[in-house]
């Protein structure tokens, strides 16, 4: 395996040459449709991809202390904001994927009744503990739902509020959580963890995600490039794999 590894990286070397990596600043919504894109993508643009995951808040926390990237993949909110601030090129962002909300449970675990509010409630109320990611996109959402289903004191009292998508995951898999809520699309990226259910009928919320260019991007034609694949059929097709639309 290791003989094989050094030479995928001796041929791709070979492929990009000198070609400085191209560094992308991602929301974890879309980290399992970009770990797959990944390697397609690279073969795309002719460069090596450089990642950094995180949640939007915490990105958009980096973005505004001067770190460098070149692409941004970020909730249409934080992609504005940030055009507006003069740190996204305006014009280029582009719509790639929205996703709902769901409940995670620990593999084998009952599934509890998720199939309306009212069960959504009491299922809640039920559980011993449940897993958020404290400044994950959702965040804002599920506090709201929490007051909708009128007992927001009592669920945000049993809420563990964790700093990553993995350990909300690692919570509910350790049965430290009975459950988590996340964006579909995080839930089986965690070990030991699957979905319940979504969120049921006008419950639910979307989270959308916007691919854009760094206003201070090094290769501005390499950039508008990487958008162009990831608005692609092709990509398309890997986001509605991951439970994306």
């Amino acid at each position: 395996m290791k003989k094989l590894a050094v030479i995928a990286f001796v041929a791709a070397q070979v492929m990009w040459g000198q070609a400085a990596p191209v560094r992308l600043l991602c929301s974890n919504g879309v980290r399992g449709a970009v770990l797959d894109l990944k390697a397609d993508w690279e073969r795309a643009i002719g460069r090596p991809i450089e990642i950094e995951y995180g949640a939007t808040a915490g990105l958009r926390q980096k973005i505004d202390a001067g770190e460098a990237f070149d692409l941004a993949i970020l909730t249409p909110e934080a992609t504005e904001d940030l055009t507006k601030q003069g740190k996204i090129m305006a014009g280029t962002n582009a719509q790639i994927a929205r996703v709902g909300i769901g409940f995670g449970i620990r593999q084998g675990a009952p599934k509890p009744d998720f199939s309306s509010p009212e069960a959504v409630k009491q299922s809640l109320m039920q559980a011993k503990s449940i897993a958020l990611v404290k400044v994950g996109a959702s965040r804002a959402y599920i506090d709201k739902m929490y007051e909708r289903l009128g007992a927001g004191d009592a669920l945000k009292a049993k809420t563990l509020y964790e700093d990553s998508t993995e350990h909300a995951g690692e919570a509910v898999a350790s049965g430290k959580a009975s459950l988590s809520i996340m964006p579909l699309s995080e839930i089986p990226l965690v070990k030991g963890v699957v979905l319940a259910a979504p969120l049921p009928g006008d419950l639910q919320s979307y989270l959308r995600f916007e691919v854009s260019v760094a206003a201070k991007a090094q290769d501005t034609a390499a950039a508008k490039k990487a958008v162009a694949f990831l608005t692609s059929p092709a990509a398309k097709k890997v986001f509605k794999a991951k439970g994306m639309e």
